[in-house]
């Protein structure tokens, strides 16, 4: 007997000693393929489960796979709902409550709406869209749908045989064809004929989220019309239909000047039907944007935000049609607001978690304006959260990251500093064994956007690169949107000198800390992270390495041939192209870095994607050419695939592998 207990006691003492082993693996690139993405919780009608998009890296397909599950909201039991479908997204409850439909790919590989009972059976399809359904809203009856398709392609026989030349307009280098429309369809929710509700040389956005909304009476959509298809001319305007006689009105009759860059978007019918709340860009500036109300029956708009003096993204009505949801990028996580239409907001209590999204944010509000949200914190990736109403704590209710909770991560710290008139503030990211004894090389790793945020959230990259014993320094330059609408658009016409004062000064403090190793500095970023990595080695010296990822060196053939071109007149010259004004045309110049490329001294690694619309890879191979004709050591490695960053599972691993060993190469 006592042998026995021995051998119990010394099992016992191993598994804890096997435990204490794993709790300090530090976070390593295979930790990725562990990782789960949340998005677009729904609530039911009833308030009591969610719909959520689930989503893991599948390394044997090399595809992010994605599954429908419903959450219990009292229990936070997870049913998985769908199996073996392939572009599952877009879940929504039927007004009753008794079904859901979402998007999924067909036979054919193209995405349609699909119907589930929640009393069980097959999943029904109901679309047979040519081009696939990009989204799609249940009628207040439940008895239709209005969905969003792309229009087939005109005289698509002649084109076959070679009649295939098409206009040039702002559109991106990589367009090899007239772009179509996408327009508002109904079809019956128990299958039946399609039937086209708009039609026209305008487009309904068909990735964009929120793009349309019915009215609560069934008689309306109102809807996001972007003015022309080419995605370079930004036009938006908020219109209804009515769905009896197809007549189209615009609500708003505010100006649009020519030239102009005007987005009203993400239109939304309050639940009692006498409202509708839009996002505006402020000024006719490139990202600063507050939330509208107007009548429904027409007119200018209230701006219902302007006292918060954040860049809002989203919006949700609450359920008595008097206030909406409203989240930003405020300081160093996304806040949340109750905003009633006339009055003082009230920012909801989220404790220590950050709602996940960028341009967009994870939250839904259903009965007695109970709340779903997507949430991580920075030791924890993200999960479901709930709270019963807008004065509860945020309920955890799932659990799908539990293997992490093993993985020693990082700790992390907001600190700010004083740069011209501004208080920027930056994310540090420790080693997880960090000794403020011991010296640590520190890697900047700065944020795109630029209208974007490093907040206190579940960050992989940063997380790596601590493993890895790096101190990681994300900085929040002026240009990002978590300061308010100031901060935010002091870029514009100072696309570098402003945000490099800002990041160098940050620098400056980080320098006085006798655990950051001052010969050991690295530069990283992507897309205006990258444009600001080849900004800094350009313009000061003393950097160990860089790594600039899909970055504008070019601000005038930025403009030219990528996609949203006439964004950059915003960032480099105040909305005034540099084909009109010399003086202009010079400022382009000087806040290129390509300007300065035979200053640097600095071992670069590029990275981009061949079919990046957003940045196109002609970016890069001048500022790698430039390098290797100056005799700078550099590495250009290109993924050949399409989109501005490499979303697959093994090309993502790939391009964090190719980072950190460069990282290692020149800091270790």
């Amino acid at each position: 007997m006592k042998r026995i207990k021995s051998t119990l006691l010394i099992i016992a003492l191993l598994q804890i000693f096997s435990f204490q082993l794993s709790a300090q693996k530090k976070f390593e690139l295979n930790d990725m393929d562990k990782l789960y993405t949340l998005t677009d919780p729904q609530i039911s009608p009833d308030g009591k489960s969610v719909l959520v998009v689930v989503s893991k890296p599948d390394t044997a397909t090399n595809k992010n796979k994605s599954f429908i599950y419903k959450v219990d909201v009292e229990s936070g039991a997870a049913q998985q709902l769908t199996f073996e479908r392939t572009l599952v997204n877009y879940p929504r409850w039927s007004p009753s409550g008794n079904a859901i439909a979402f998007i999924a790919a067909d036979v054919t590989a193209k995405a349609q709406i699909f119907l589930l009972s929640m009393n069980g059976g097959e999943a029904k399809k109901i679309t047979n869209s040519l081009s696939g359904v990009t989204q799609f809203e249940w009628s207040p009856n439940g008895t239709a749908f209005a969905f969003v398709q792309q229009d087939e392609v005109p005289n698509k026989k002649m084109i076959e045989k070679g009649y295939d030349g098409f206009e040039i307009k702002y559109n991106s280098m990589f367009m090899n064809a007239r772009p179509t429309p996408s327009h508002l369809w109904l079809i019956p929710t128990d299958s039946g004929e399609a039937k086209k509700l708009t039609s026209g040389n305008w487009t309904v956005p068909a990735g964009a989220p929120n793009s349309f909304s019915w009215s609560p009476d069934g008689k309306n959509i109102i809807l996001q019309s972007n003015e022309s298809p080419y995605s370079g001319e930004l036009i938006f305007t908020i219109k209804t239909v009515d769905i009896a006689t197809g007549k189209i009105t615009r609500i708003t009759s505010s100006q649009i000047a020519p030239d102009a860059m005007h987005k009203e978007r993400q239109p939304l019918f309050s639940p009692d039907g006498k409202s509708i709340a839009y996002q505006l860009n402020l000024k006719n500036a490139g990202y600063a944007y507050d939330i509208f109300v107007a009548s429904a029956t027409g007119g200018n708009g209230m701006n219902v935000t302007a006292k918060l003096d954040r860049c809002f993204f989203r919006s949700v009505w609450s359920i008595d049609s008097k206030a909406l949801f409203v989240a930003a990028n405020d300081f160093n996580n996304v806040s949340l607001w109750m905003q009633p239409i006339s009055g003082a907001a009230k920012k909801l209590h989220l404790n220590n978690i950050s709602i996940t999204g960028a341009y967009w944010y994870n939250y839904n509000v259903g009965k007695n304006n109970c709340i779903a949200m997507i949430a991580s914190t920075p030791q924890s990736p993200q999960e479901l959260y709930f709270m019963a109403n807008p004065e509860s704590a945020p309920k955890q209710l799932t659990n799908f990251h539990e293997e992490m909770k093993l993985v020693q991560l990082g700790k992390v710290e907001t600190f700010s500093w004083k740069s011209d008139e501004f208080t920027p503030n930056g994310i540090l990211t420790f080693p997880p064994d960090f000794d403020p004894a011991k010296k640590y090389p520190l890697v900047l790793e700065i944020h795109g956007g630029p209208r974007s945020t490093s907040k206190e959230f579940f960050n992989s990259s940063a997380q790596l690169k601590a493993a890895h014993e790096y101190i990681v320094f994300q900085p929040n330059y002026r240009g990002s949107d978590n300061m308010g609408y100031r901060f935010s658009e002091s870029i514009n016409g100072d696309a570098g000198e402003g945000p490099g004062r800002d990041v160098m000064k940050g620098l400056a403090e980080l320098k006085k800390r006798k655990y950051i190793d001052t010969t050991k500095i690295a530069v990283t970023g992507w897309s205006y992270g990258g444009f600001m990595t080849t900004w800094l080695i350009g313009n000061y010296q003393g950097w160990k390495c860089a790594i600039a990822g899909a970055a504008v060196t070019d601000w005038l053939a930025q403009y030219s041939q990528n996609d949203v071109g006439s964004m950059s007149r915003f960032e480099v010259s105040k909305g005034i192209s540099p084909f009109t004004d010399k003086k202009v045309k010079a400022n382009w110049i000087k806040n290129s870095p390509i300007t300065y490329v035979e200053n640097v001294k600095t071992p670069t690694l590029i990275l981009s994607n061949t079919g990046d619309e957003r940045v196109p890879i002609s970016q890069s191979y001048t500022y790698f050419r430039a390098l290797q004709d100056n005799g700078k050591e550099s590495k250009f490695i290109a993924f050949p695939i399409t989109g501005h960053i490499p979303t697959d599972p093994i090309r993502t691993k790939e391009m964090n592998r190719y980072i950190l060993d460069w990282l290692d190469k020149y800091l270790k």
